[in-house]
């Protein structure tokens, strides 16, 4: 069997209740694939640290916003998925109860909230991953 590369990422969805609605929090990212597309936050895992520990970092890297906790939602590994190559997703949900400060950084320029039924088009797959967590709850 021949052996391929493959990468490991996880992405976030972030769920703030704001008058009986739910916004999600989503980057503009600052780099390609996807440049100045709006997505969620989330990237590549370190070699020591879990998948939880690793969705809770990237969070707080691209928007500020530090969760102490989240929930395993779903794995996504569609082949094509991302353009760089053969990358496994694993989806986070967290949910907060106000629209925190948010603090843009490293991949991302932007930070934003938006209502859940009114998303912008979003990069890789992460219109699927909103709704399996849509799903989940």
């Amino acid at each position: 069997m021949k052996q391929q590369e493959v990468a490991v990422t996880v992405d976030s969805v972030v769920l703030c209740s704001t008058n009986k609605h739910f916004k999600v929090l989503l980057i503009k990212r600052k780099s390609e694939p996807f440049k100045d597309e709006w997505a969620l936050p989330g990237g590549f895992i370190e070699e020591s640290e879990t998948l939880e520990e690793a969705a809770i970092r990237e969070l707080h890297e691209e928007t500020g916003v530090k969760v102490s906790s989240m929930e395993q939602v779903k794995a996504f590994g569609a082949p094509g998925r991302d353009p760089r190559g053969r990358t496994i997703s694993i989806a986070f949900i967290s949910r907060i109860y106000c629209e925190e400060k948010l603090n843009p950084g490293d991949d991302a320029i932007d930070a934003k909230w938006f209502d859940w039924d009114k998303l912008p088009k979003l990069a890789f797959d992460h219109a699927k991953i909103i709704e399996a967590a849509k799903n989940y709850l």
